[in-house]
C-alpha cells in the first residue's frame, strides 16, 4: 500500500509542530530536506505503529458506509410517495399496517422462491405489518413477459393476486408469459381477461415504474428490501428480517 509523499509530510508536519506554528507550516513549503526528514518520521510510525494504517482503513469504511445510508434514507425520503403508496403496487398483510417492507422481485429468481416463505410467515405472524410487492425483472425476458402478465392480473383480479403469486413463483422452470398465464389460469383467472389487458399502457408503465425506483435506490438484484427507512439487499432470511422490522417499528438498531 503507497501513501501520498506530499500528504505525509504534511501529515507529519502538522502533528510533530507545535499547535501556533501548524498554520505557518501548512501555508509555508517545507525545503527538500525538512521534506526528507519528516517522510522519514512518518515512515518509520508507519512501520512500528501498522496498525494505524487498519484503523484508517476501518475508519474510512464507516464514514463510505454512513454517507451511503444517509443518501439511501434521503432517496426514500424523496420517493416515499411511489414507493410506499403507487396506485400500480400489490399491497399484502395490512393494508394500515405500522411498518411497511417493500419487496423488489423477479419470478426467475431462486432467492425470491425462498424468500416468498418469509414473507407469508411475516404476514401471518405479524398483524400490523403491510408488505408490498415491486415488479422487478431483471433475469431476462423470461422474467419481463411474467412481471407483465402479473401487472395484468394485479388489474383484472387484485383478489386472486396472492394465489397467483405463490402459484408462478414456486412453479417449476422458467417463467414466462406462457407460464404466467397458466398460473393465472389455474386459479380460477380469466386468461382471455389477462390476455387482453398486457395491451394497456398501464401494464408497462409499471415495470418501467418499478425500474426507476429501483434505479434509484441502487437496486441492482433481487429480492432487495425497503423496510422503513432502510433498503436490506438480498433474502436474509425470515429471522433477520422480522428484526429488521421491529427496528423500523421502534426507530433504534437495538429495540
Amino acid at each position: 500500500m503507497r501513501f501520498a509523499p506530499t500528504a505525509l509530510l504534511l501529515a507529519g508536519a502538522l502533528a510533530l509542530a507545535p499547535l501556533s506554528a501548524r498554520p505557518a507550516v501548512a501555508a509555508e513549503a517545507l525545503s527538500a530536506d525538512q521534506k526528507a526528514a519528516v517522510e522519514k518520521l512518518v515512515h518509520d510510525y508507519i512501520l512500528a505503529n501498522p496498525e494505524i494504517v487498519e484503523e484508517a482503513l476501518n475508519l474510512l469504511e464507516k464514514r463510505k458506509a454512513d454517507q451511503a445510508a444517509a443518501q439511501q434514507k434521503q432517496t426514500i425520503s424523496e420517493k416515499s410517495g411511489v414507493l410506499f403508496n403507487s396506485a400500480r403496487q400489490v399491497v399484502l398483510g395490512n393494508p394500515k399496517g405500522d411498518v411497511t417492507v417493500v419487496e423488489f422481485f423477479d419470478y426467475n429468481c431462486g432467492y425470491c422462491k425462498r424468500a416468498l416463505g418469509d414473507m407469508m410467515a411475516l404476514i401471518n405472524e405479524d398483524k400490523n405489518i403491510r408488505f408490498v410487492l415491486k415488479e422487478f425483472p431483471v433475469l431476462g425476458p423470461g422474467s419481463v413477459e411474467a412481471a407483465q402478465v402479473a401487472a395484468a392480473v394485479n388489474r383484472v383480479a387484485p383478489q386472486k393476486y396472492l394465489d397467483f403469486h405463490q402459484t408462478l413463483l414456486l412453479g417449476r422452470g422458467e417463467a414466462n408469459k406462457a407460464k404466467a398465464l397458466e398460473a393465472a389460469a389455474s386459479v380460477g383467472i380469466d386468461r382471455k381477461r389477462v390476455e387482453a389487458e398486457l395491451s394497456h399502457p398501464e401494464i408497462a408503465a409499471t415495470i418501467e415504474e418499478s425500474y426507476a425506483l429501483a434505479n434509484g435506490l441502487g437496486l441492482t438484484g433481487t429480492p432487495s428490501y425497503v423496510v422503513g427507512e432502510s433498503i436490506v439487499p438480498g433474502a436474509i432470511g425470515h429471522d433477520r428480517l422480522k428484526q429488521r422490522i421491529a427496528e423500523a417499528r421502534c426507530g433504534q438498531t437495538t429495540c
